[in-house]
């Protein structure tokens, strides 16, 4: 069972930064991809970045491609995202996820940190 923990969210102004974490309760943190996803009021759920197990492959939605940066400290089980140049539009709950190395799908969440940015 993997539990993730996010923290880190907040009220920002446009042009701001903020950086999320996530703390992983796993043994085996390295094995997993993990990704953030957000979820803005009356929207769907939306990719934002991921990053692979040991080969630490990145990968980001278009829309924050350039502002923010995923990272992920194995020894320490935590997953970042840096943010940079935050936009009203960035406003949503940002969520830590985790998958399995090779599944499709994200199996484990965290509870999610709000993360809003006045204009």
């Amino acid at each position: 069972q993997v539990q993730l923990t996010e923290s880190g969210g907040g009220l920002v102004q446009a042009g701001g930064s903020l950086r999320l974490s996530c703390a992983a309760s796993v043994r085996t943190f390295g094995t997993y991809t993990m990704g953030w996803l957000r979820q803005a009021p009356g929207k769907e759920r939306e990719f934002v970045a991921a990053i692979s197990g040991t080969s630490f492959n990145t990968a980001y939605s278009d829309s924050v491609k350039g502002r923010f940066t995923i990272s992920r400290d194995i020894p320490k089980n935590t997953l970042s995202l840096q943010m940079n140049s935050l936009e009203p539009g960035d406003t949503a709950v940002y969520y830590c996820a985790a998958k399995r190395l090779g599944d499709e799908n994200y199996a484990y969440w965290g509870q999610g940190t709000q993360v809003t940015v006045s204009s």
